[in-house]
């Protein structure tokens, strides 16, 4: 069963000061832990859902999850089984037995299916900015050009230790894909509706009441950008929710400010979930064919 590991580091009494006098090369699996599991947890666990909801406006990618019926029959094991695996890589490090088994058995299922390599790429690069572009917006803080390139280092090395090839060498040139990819690929079709349903009301479970979702989907709709919502096939949330919405997060940014940067971590991979209340083993996290 999992056990608590420190490979990953512990806490820094001031992250940011430690995050400025490190290499963003040399040293980005430390920045991009101190970033995601003390400095801003919340953010950055918001922000990869959003990237992963953005995913599902790919037809390619949303119709091979709606075939499998992974992510619509057993919706809440997939989300956990998902942030636990790269949890276990980021909190612990690449080099790390458990890390290594987790990306083992991140590939094993993507080599079950037939996926072409751009949209591997595109989900890789959602992961890059989906996470820059918030702390932008609704942070505490963004991230400062230091960060984001560690942010871009540890991804790249994620994706070359995931097999996906012609990764962009640069921030500037890896934006560039996104924008030309979701140009050309991101449009509506009825699984975008379907997968990203059913993630909208599971993340909004975690939050408020089912009574609350007709209010919550589009309060979290208002969180993304037009187009994205359109290709999901949702209708565009009205204006004045969006601003209210959206101010409401730059609000919470603001005075997040006043605060004293945190002193804990919050790993994501010892916590409880519905899911595995009493613990996970990595081999049997993830599919295995069929609905297991």
């Amino acid at each position: 069963m999992h056990a608590k590991t420190e490979a990953g580091g512990g806490p820094s009494p001031r992250p940011s000061a430690e995050i400025a006098g490190l290499d963003p090369d040399r040293d980005h699996q430390r920045i991009v832990f101190l970033l995601s599991y003390q400095l801003f947890p919340w953010d950055v666990e918001r922000a990869l859902e959003f990237a992963l909801l953005r995913t599902y406006a790919i037809p390619s990618i949303s119709g091979l999850l709606a075939r499998t019926g992974e992510f619509t029959a057993r919706a809440r094991k997939r989300y956990d089984d998902t942030e636990l695996l790269l949890a276990e890589i980021g909190e612990h490090g690449f080099d790390d037995p458990r890390a290594g088994e987790a990306l083992s058995r991140i590939n094993a299922m993507h080599g079950r299916f037939r996926i072409a390599g751009e949209d591997f790429l595109y989900v890789l690069s959602t992961f890059v900015f989906d996470p820059i572009d918030w702390m932008a917006a609704y942070g505490r803080r963004p991230f400062t050009g230091l960060e984001q390139r560690a942010w871009l280092r540890s991804y790249q090395e994620l994706g070359r230790r995931l097999g996906i090839a012609d990764i962009p060498a640069t921030l500037d040139a890896f934006r560039a894909f996104r924008d030309r990819y979701e140009a050309r690929r991101m449009t509506f079709a009825p699984s975008n509706r379907e997968v990203s349903g059913v993630t909208i009301d599971l993340v909004l479970a975690m939050f408020v009441p089912r009574w609350l979702f007709p209010l919550g989907r589009p309060a979290a709709l208002s969180l993304c950008d037009g187009r994205l919502v359109e290709a999901l096939g949702w209708w565009r949330p009205p204006r004045a929710l969006a601003a209210l919405v959206r101010g409401a997060m730059r609000l919470r940014g603001r005075a997040l400010r006043l605060l004293p940067e945190p002193r804990r971590l919050r790993r994501i991979t010892t916590r409880r979930t519905p899911t595995y209340p009493h613990g996970y083993e990595i081999s049997r996290l993830g599919t295995f064919g069929g609905l297991d």
